[in-house]
């Protein structure tokens, strides 16, 4: 069959004339795909620490040792969202993160990224009959000391200094000098070529001894003081209304010069206490705390479950929900992975078994490391899921104690980045964490936007884990400490989560490792 046609031509500005006619009549109206562009790895030479990438503030925080320039900082390798692109060159040479920068990543918009650094730069000073601890102020540049009204303070012998990161210079070099404090001195810190100036203040003090403040747990309590170092410092401690005075055993005392803290433990939850801070025998102002209650997590037995079709949940049916696990996601391709089972360490009850499975047909699919949480799970992602870690709690627990037992299996499956892991033991993990951000921490298992817990975010206030990369054929009790990075932070949240394979974040683990978890419970002792 054959076709034939005329060409037919248009005078050039009858087809300028009907081009604008057709854009004028025709309006697009499919938007631009929403798409977030994010950095998915983002490394810096000379970092001491792993990155912390947050897809939802858009933030990357990068952790340097003392010894590295934070002023030119080279970025060594990165990845972004597949089809973004990073908008001009801002990696091309060394980049100043002594304060954030922000780049650019577009994909269909454009996002804003905040590049941070942490280093860590440990500064201080430190004199002879010196009270308390030196003050040292990083922005302005400052440090303000005391020492006892009996020492001459045109002569104060500076034990020790250190204004500066690691390698720097300090001029004059006033470590083991005496010193004239009448007036502020001044001393210049050089570190990579770039000088600040330093400005000391050194006062004396009448006050020999002070209590500075007592940070009250639920059976601990911390009672800071301030006195002149190598004295005879310490704290007591009594209830209130109560006439005998009980001294702090050395051994729960921590000194840092003329600073000290007692850590009082076996105290009585809700109750009140004094206590101060002596030093040889005169006395600081009396303080009064009164220690918080004792608080268990809903079903830390792990008692109570109900199954929802074929999802097993760890709450009774019609009951407050405090526990979730992942079964929402696994089942999407399978079934429950974390079950209830009445293999106990008691004998009676149940207990929570948590088996890593690969969940699909063939080979498509994907591993699920079985776990538990507290908190609840949020959505799924393609097959990848959404948890709300953590629930309210305001408490200082010290441990949590509990038991396991564990069936090892070789690593079956790995993700990009833990090929090397494979054949290796699997490795299941129960850890705890306390966080005083204004709401819960949202994990994102997804490579595209993934968000995992950091133990070092700022966010936290304590964190302690337990580990092992055995079978365990008979429960065994555990204890994890908690670790604190301040005994003055409150918490706002409890994070407690325990899973088969502790990669299971990164769907790499062996199928066929099972943990099985028991009668948890916090303690709130030493």
């Amino acid at each position: 069959m054959n076709f034939s046609y005329k060409k037919i031509k248009f005078p050039t500005v009858a087809v300028v004339a009907l081009s604008f006619i057709l854009a004028s009549c025709l309006k697009n109206d499919i938007p631009y795909p929403y798409i977030q562009a994010n950095f998915l790895t983002l490394n810096a030479e000379t970092q001491d620490k792993g990155s912390v990438i947050d897809s939802i503030s858009r933030k990357v925080t990068l952790s340097f040792p003392e010894t590295t320039d934070i002023y030119n900082i080279k970025i060594s390798d990165y990845t972004i969202t597949p089809g973004a692109e990073l908008v001009g060159d801002p990696f091309a040479d060394g980049i100043d993160l002594s304060t954030p920068k922000t780049v650019i990543l577009s994909l269909y918009q454009e996002y804003d990224w905040l590049i941070t650094a942490n280093q860590p730069i440990s500064r201080y000073m430190t004199l002879s009959g010196q009270v308390g601890t030196s003050v040292v102020d990083v922005p302005a540049r400052r440090v303000v000391a005391y020492v006892s009204e009996n020492t001459d303070i045109k002569s104060v012998k500076v034990e020790t200094i250190k204004l500066g990161a690691e390698g720097s210079v300090m001029t004059p070099d006033l470590n083991g000098k005496s010193v004239d404090f009448t007036r502020e001195v001044a001393v210049e810190v050089t570190n990579h070529g770039r000088t600040e100036q330093w400005m000391l203040f050194v006062a004396d003090t009448e006050s020999s001894v002070t209590t500075v403040r007592a940070d009250a747990w639920s059976s601990v309590a911390w009672v800071y003081g301030e006195a002149e170092d190598g004295k005879d410092n310490g704290v007591e401690y009594r209830l209130k209304g109560d006439e005998v005075w009980t001294r702090v055993p050395s051994e729960w005392l921590t000194a840092n010069g003329g600073s000290f803290c007692a850590r009082n433990i076996h105290l009585t939850p809700l109750t009140t206490y004094e206590a101060r801070a002596f030093s040889d025998t005169e006395k600081g102002a009396t303080l009064e705390f009164t220690t918080g209650s004792i608080v268990q997590i809903p079903n830390s037995t792990l008692d109570e479950w109900w199954l929802n079709g074929k999802i097993w949940n760890p709450w009774l049916e019609g009951g407050e929900q405090y526990w979730d696990t992942g079964n929402k996601g696994a089942t999407t391709l399978g079934t429950s992975n974390s079950v209830p089972t009445d293999d106990t360490s008691t004998g009676e009850g149940w207990a929570a078994m948590l088996e890593t499975r690969f969940v699909g047909i063939g080979s498509i699919g994907k591993l699920a490391a079985g776990n538990l949480f507290v908190g609840y799970y949020v959505r799924t992602d393609g097959t990848n899921g959404v948890l709300s870690f953590g629930r309210p709690f305001t408490q200082r627990p010290t441990k949590l104690r509990g038991y396991l037992k564990y069936t090892d299996a070789p690593i079956s499956h790995a993700t990009e980045g833990f090929n090397s892991l494979i054949g290796q033991p699997d490795t299941c993990i129960v850890w705890c964490s306390l966080i005083d951000s204004p709401e819960p921490f949202e994990i994102r298992t997804n490579p595209k936007n993934r968000q995992l817990f950091d133990p070092e975010a700022p966010i936290v206030v304590a964190y302690g884990k337990v580990e092992y990369g055995e079978t365990i054929h008979d429960y065994i009790p555990f204890e994890l400490e908690l670790n604190y990075k301040s005994t003055q932070r409150e918490p706002r949240y409890i994070l407690l989560t325990a899973s088969a394979s502790k990669y299971g974040d990164y769907f790499t683990g062996g199928a066929g490792s099972v943990l099985y978890l028991d009668d948890l419970e916090l303690i709130y002792d030493y």
